[in-house]
């Protein structure tokens, strides 16, 4: 079993600068402690060495040495043991995988990955990153470094040591939501290690151009900066002129206090400015999809993402064996959108999807982790509060269209609009506070069994005001929704570990959510906003009720430099709030629905040879409505599911200079619809199945010099990713692209 934390100082590894450079340092017995020693310790200068291995001096921190495709750890402390002794199914997609990929955006990473998703900007959701994790809503289930990050935006990887996706309902750890899983994105931080700096180029079709900085630098003995800056556009792959042009940077640094305290703090920067494409029509009545240029309009179509967010972080030993861990954030987001569409319900007519969301957010989260014996027994045991408060406005644009020309299906010219748009006032200002307390364990009890659990209750407070408005002939007052609740969430797992390289697992976990959870969609009952009875009741629903039953295996084969996993689960939502038939309305039915998906997931990263390398998964899922007030909805799948998903992502060594890899990406089709809504079968609403290629190749041309070339969708494959149920839209996945990086290390 890993150490998280040693026992005793006895046991420490001799550099403390290392352990801040490699997770493997980290999950080895006794490192973190050794940090009492560092002053004893002198620096590498280019690479660290790692029983016998060398790492670069930026590599990602969690990855195994000579396995860049696999992660070790987690980053958060609140895990207790390596990823494959956890009995949960997690995946990591580390920095080597990414960048190789060559996919930037959170949202192209995560949609290719099996079990997950898209969601579309409907029913007042805003069009920003949305995901779906084992068929449910998961767009507010989105943490940085631990924390939960504000708003909905558009969120980039140039910054990133790796992406965690827990699978399963995982309140225990996350909080409220949670229900399929969660996203955590880690990001670079300064090391005190060594000077080093990375410069990278793009060039490629679709007037592509993209560059970052990755810089490191020591100050004196105890300090340390490092800087991450992007600058990247592109037009989309035959769609132009729609196009993504981003910006941004990431600036942290450390100190230590003493050998047994440090303190550090990063800034984050990002704005995103793009011409959204809402793809092709579906036709509503048969199910064809009728292809078409894209329709936005110069001077009127836009989506743009702000995020500011600076995060302050403490980390003391206190004893050999016992830990503490602060930080606090604070950060600011904004999402503004008007996204043209030629809408066949309202034709001969120019339509826009518009919207803004400011969202401004607080959190505190302290974490005291003890690794200790208590009856002889080794526990692991962490203890944590957490506050945050959100403060979320979002509202609407108005269009005037005076003096535009009508555009039409077969009329698309990109620039006849003419008239003018204004910001709306705020349509909803929503605040919302939560005070968490949390308590885990993990014991061993020999050298085959171990036992987890933990607990954790959240108490919140929503305060909601809506300001008189008119929507489809109604005219609705000044309305405010205030209410406080709170609910109990836990995890029970087993681990028995009988052989040396592997083990098999079972786990229990719960997750709950509150009526209005999904904070982007007001008094949009059907998309997740706040839902009120017949009676105009709101505040006595109870938190819709999430469980997940997991067996599984993990196996470390190849000198622990291949992960191999599998796992049955099944999740089971209960009372679930539900709309009235009109997703526009607060109109719905409290805790009448009940939901369940039951999947097997199989999983591989890691070097299957000492030149094959790569990251599989695998899911099988089905869903079925199993309760609803509705009884036409009993038996029905759940929508935007795929039942079958597979990534395959591999690399081979030609040579120590030169290898060659490539990637495949297959969805089954999807019904249109809401997650938690059930679906017709014979609905003609449907997404495709659809299989996607990619290929790449590097080549390190000197020492400090290498080139990558990156093929997207090889053959050119025409697919689509979500549906717009709405409506009659049905977005496109990215056509062929070419492009070329070069890296420079100095």
């Amino acid at each position: 079993m890993s150490n998280i934390l040693s026992v005793t100082k006895e046991a420490q590894v001799s550099s403390r600068a290392p352990m801040k450079l490699t997770a493997l340092a980290i999950a080895i017995s006794g490192a973190l402690s050794g940090m009492a020693f560092a002053e004893e310790n002198s620096k590498n200068l280019d690479t660290l060495v790692v029983e016998g291995q060398q790492v670069a001096a930026d590599a990602n921190p969690y990855a195994e040495p000579d396995a860049p495709y696999k992660a070790n750890r987690m980053s958060d402390i609140k895990y207790a043991r390596d990823i494959a002794e956890t009995p949960k199914t997690i995946t990591v997609l580390t920095k080597d995988a990414i960048e190789e990929s060559g996919k930037t955006d959170l949202e192209s990473i995560l949609a290719a990955q099996p079990g997950i998703t898209l969601g579309t900007g409907e029913g007042g959701n805003s069009f920003g990153d949305r995901y779906i994790i084992r068929g449910y809503e998961a767009r507010s289930d989105v943490y940085t470094d631990g924390l939960r990050e504000p708003g909905l935006i558009t969120r980039e990887t140039f910054a990133l040591d790796q992406v965690e996706i827990t699978k399963g309902p995982s309140s225990t750890f996350g909080g409220r939501g949670t229900t399929g899983g969660a996203v955590n994105s880690v990001t670079k931080k300064a090391s005190l290690d060594d000077d080093f700096s990375k410069l990278s180029g793009t060039l490629g079709t679709d007037n592509k151009q993209r560059y970052t900085l990755d810089t490191n630098k020591v100050v004196g003995e105890d300090s340390a900066i490092r800087f991450n800056a992007l600058y990247s556009e592109r037009d989309i792959p035959d769609r132009a002129p729609a196009d993504e042009q981003r910006e941004g940077f990431l600036l942290s640094g450390t100190h230590d206090i003493n050998p047994d305290v440090s303190i550090s703090a990063d800034y984050y920067y990002f704005r995103a400015d793009d011409k959204d494409d809402v793809g092709n029509k579906i036709d509503r009545s048969t199910g064809n999809i009728i292809e078409r240029d894209y329709v936005g309009q110069k001077g009127l179509d836009f989506k743009k993402s702000e995020a500011d967010i600076a995060t302050f972080t403490v980390d003391a030993y206190l004893t050999n064996n016992l830990r503490l861990q602060n930080k606090t954030r604070y950060g600011e987001t904004k999402n503004d959108y008007i996204v043209s569409n030629v809408h066949s319900r309202f034709a001969n007519s120019h339509r826009q999807f518009t919207g803004w969301q400011e969202n401004e957010y607080l959190g505190n989260q302290t974490n005291f982790l003890w690794d200790g014996d208590l009856f002889g027994k080794r526990n692991t045991v962490v203890a944590g509060v957490e506050y945050a408060k959100e403060d979320v406005d979002a509202g609407n644009y108005s269009v005037n269209t005076t003096n535009s020309y009508t555009l039409t299906e077969t009329n698309t010219n990109n620039n006849l609009w003419q008239g003018s748009y204004a910001r709306s006032a705020a349509r909803s200002m929503l605040t919302l506070e939560t005070v968490s307390a949390y308590l885990s364990d993990t014991v061993t009890l020999n050298d085959d069994w171990e036992v987890s659990g933990g607990v954790r209750y959240d108490h919140f407070d929503y305060d909601m005001f809506v300001p008189a408005y008119s929507s489809r002939g109604n005219n609705y007052p000044d309305t405010n929704y205030q209410f406080s609740d709170g609910f109990w969430n836990g995890q029970l797992g087993v681990v028995y570990s009988p052989w040396e390289h592997g083990n098999v697992y079972a786990t229990w976990s719960t997750s709950s959510n509150i009526n209005g959870g999904e904070s982007d969609a007001a008094t949009n009952c059907g998309y997740g906003g706040l839902c009120t009875d017949a009676d105009g009741n709101y505040s006595s629903a109870d938190p819709e009720q999430s469980t997940n039953y997991e067996i599984g295996t993990k196996w470390q084969l190849m000198d622990h430099k291949l992960l191999l996993t599998a796992a049955l689960f099944q999740i089971t939502k209960d009372d679930v709030i539900e709309d009235n038939g009109d997703s526009y309305s607060s109109g719905g039915s409290l805790n009448t629905g009940k939901n369940r998906v039951r999947g097997v997931e199989l999983g591989l990263s890691g070097n299957m040879t000492d030149k094959l390398s790569g990251q599989v998964g695998v899911a099988v899922m089905d869903s079925e409505t199993l309760a609803s007030y509705n009884p036409d909805n009993v038996g029905r799948p759940k929508a935007n599911f795929a039942e079958k998903s597979l990534y395959a992502q591999v690399k081979y060594d030609v040579s120590s200079d030169f290898a060659i890899g490539g990637a495949m990406t297959y969805s089954s089709e999807m019904l249109g619809g809401q997650p938690d809504a059930g679906t017709s079968k014979d609905t003609v609403i449907r997404v495709p199945s659809y299989t996607v290629y990619d290929l790449f190749a590097t080549y390190q041309v000197t020492k400090n010099f290498d080139l990558r070339a990156n093929i997207q969708n090889v053959t050119d494959e025409d697919y689509y990713t979500a549906i717009y149920r709405g409506g009659d839209i049905i977005y496109i996945g990215d056509a062929r692209s070419i492009s070329l990086t070069a890296n420079y290390k100095f």
